[in-house]
């Protein structure tokens, strides 16, 4: 197991937004989280990579790094945690100002303070890996939605994390242009990384599951392998869920 999550909460005044979540990140294998908008999906991933401090619970990786959230915890180890993980996000949040290659060299060279001729040519790689090797010096404005969001997959890739998050990498993506950011992601997964995506494509993590969580109200409400969880759904809300989605 890479991560174990116990009693996780997450509240922002006298909103809780996260309720007792306990759930465990098997390395190498690919964690789906879906639920209605509100549901705590996007928060939940934010508490992994450090964006957001939970207000309880207990992090415990298979390195022996541990976080108790009731108690202070130090910035050294926020930041060890947020070194963690690669977070792509659904607004791609790319430097407008950067070419692609700069925006992937940013965080290895700038952050991790790497070489910078090595963290060159690991950028240039990486943008070939996702397809785009002959838009490297473009800037965002001159790329699609698809191609933006396939730059901050290699950015992500760039800092060499343990694990992969994803917050609705194509919901922001013209129809014809999801594809190609799924596939991308589909690939990572043959490849055997550890990865937490939160998606409302449903045939995309059928595909691409090792597991699914449901999530409502701040609380899972049903769990495991997807075609349980997707095709045979045991709880009404997950039941009512996945029909909206697949019959709007």
């Amino acid at each position: 197991m890479y991560l174990s999550i116990k009693g996780l909460s997450k509240s922002f005044g006298e909103l809780e937004v996260l309720k007792d979540i306990e759930v465990n990140v098997e390395k190498g294998k690919v964690l789906t989280i879906m639920g209605p908008s509100g549901s705590g999906k996007t928060t939940l991933l934010r508490c992994l990579n450090a964006l957001e401090e939970p207000s309880g619970g207990v992090f415990t990786f298979e390195d022996g790094f541990s976080l108790d959230f009731d108690k202070k915890v130090s910035k050294q180890d926020w930041l060890r945690l947020r070194r963690k993980s690669g977070m792509v996000f659904q607004s791609y949040n790319l430097f407008p100002h950067k070419t692609a290659l700069e925006n992937v060299t940013e965080g290895p060279i700038i952050v991790q303070k790497r070489e910078k001729k090595q963290v060159q040519e690991m950028a240039e790689r990486l943008l070939a890996k996702v397809g785009l090797r002959d838009k490297m010096h473009l800037y965002p404005h001159q790329l699609s939605g698809g191609q933006q969001q396939r730059v901050g997959i290699a950015r992500a890739l760039a800092i060499e994390p343990e694990l992969m998050l994803f917050d609705e990498p194509t919901s922001a993506l013209d129809p014809e242009l999801i594809g190609e950011v799924l596939g991308v992601i589909k690939e990572l997964a043959n490849e055997g990384w550890t990865m937490v995506i939160v998606t409302h494509e449903v045939q995309f993590a059928e595909q691409v599951s090792d597991e699914v969580l449901f999530m409502d109200g701040g609380y899972i409400i049903e769990q495991g392998p997807p075609k349980q969880v997707l095709k045979e759904p045991k709880e009404k809300r997950t039941q009512q869920f996945l029909q909206r989605i697949l019959n709007p």
